[in-house]
């Protein structure tokens, strides 16, 4: 199985790369709520209107210089819809099946734009490491592109207008995801989520609000938008995600000197789990990961390369898993699946 083909071809290129603070950020994310003047919001349009919305959207790429493709979910089946969350690319209330629904994508998996999901427009960039502002560069170039074609709804008093009132304003949700073991593992983890809520930021789960955490692995953004401008959030965010990353290496250095014998061993069984089990479902495999990216980051595990755990996390899912083997399994097929690209993944890094 040649999984850096199939890696290239089913994982954004986000995923396959490190950026700036890679030891701890995964990647950063830059979202921006638009609405289209003169029609409901989505949740209580009608499905016509929802309808016009989406040919408005698709009339626009089809013109555009910009190398967009644009998908209707409603001709999706339900496996391709969960791969698109599976890599952050849609919503999970977005998967629902509706014909009026739609995602405008690029090659890279860097941009993506949701229609009809909670706003008519969801603009959405990725980039690898704690790169915000590279992100809000791209979604605001694109983003104007956009707006030159479509009349947006917009308030001199309030800004954007967005079907949630927390978006109110810029309409931007800047994000940060992060990877902390050294935070979690020293109980530390809901004094920071506390902290994060006193100075207006939210820490949620693997795909956001409503999702647990998996892996040690959060996500952090702002909670307001309406009197703060772009940069103000952009900035805060960068400046509070600095703030937890020193925090965690300490912790991770703390954890690793205060007992090395027993860290390296639970490095190395997990690296061992990984690298000769035969079937594993996604929690543990997620916690595997979790614990042998963080040898690998502190050098305890050498020759590992650290993009592992990005690309592992997400190939693994189910949907994803399925789309690179080719074949529809059940649960307990999936499991050895699994295991098995773990361990193809793991052999081709060494």
């Amino acid at each position: 199985m040649n999984l850096r083909k199939l890696f290239a071809e089913h994982l954004s290129s986000w995923i396959m790369e490190m950026g700036p603070e890679g030891d701890v950020v995964l990647s950063s994310r830059v979202r921006l709520a638009r609405n289209l003047k003169g029609y409901k919001f989505p949740s209580i349009a009608s499905q016509e209107e929802l309808a016009k919305v989406l040919s408005a959207v698709e009339k626009f790429i089809t013109k555009s210089e910009r190398e967009l493709k644009l998908l209707r979910l409603g001709g999706l089946d339900a496996l391709s819809r969960q791969e698109l969350v599976e890599k952050y690319l849609i919503s999970p209330e977005h998967a629902k099946d509706s014909p009026s629904k739609g995602v405008a994508l690029d090659a890279k998996g860097e941009i993506s734009v949701m229609v009809n999901e909670e706003d008519h427009l969801r603009l959405q960039v990725i980039k690898p490491g704690l790169a915000i502002e590279d992100a809000y560069k791209i979604a605001n170039k694109v983003d104007d592109e956009f707006e030159s074609a479509l009349d947006y709804a917009f308030s001199s008093q309030f800004g954007y207008l967005t079907a949630c009132p927390t978006n109110v304003g810029t309409g931007m949700r800047a994000s940060v995801m992060l990877h902390l073991p050294g935070i979690v593992s020293l109980g530390q983890i809901e004094r920071v989520a506390t902290a994060c809520s006193k100075l207006g930021l939210v820490v949620r789960g693997l795909y956001g609000e409503g999702t647990a955490s998996k892996g040690n692995i959060f996500q952090i953004s702002n909670q307001l938008s309406l009197g703060f401008s772009e940069q103000e959030i952009l900035s805060h965010l960068h400046s509070v995600s600095q703030q937890i990353i020193e925090e965690e290496r300490k912790s991770r250095q703390r954890l690793y000197e205060e007992n090395k014998i027993e860290f390296e061993d639970q490095i190395y069984r997990a690296y061992g789990v990984l690298m000769y089990a035969r079937r594993m479902d996604s929690s543990e495999a997620l916690e595997l990961l979790s614990r042998l990216k963080l040898g690998i980051d502190l050098g305890v595990v050498k020759d590992l390369e650290p993009v592992i755990l990005k690309e592992l996390v997400v190939a693994i899912r189910p949907a994803i898993l399925q789309k690179i083997v080719g074949l529809t399994l059940e649960p307990g097929e999936r499991d050895q699946k699994r295991a098995e690209i773990i361990r193809e993944r793991l052999s081709q890094s060494n």
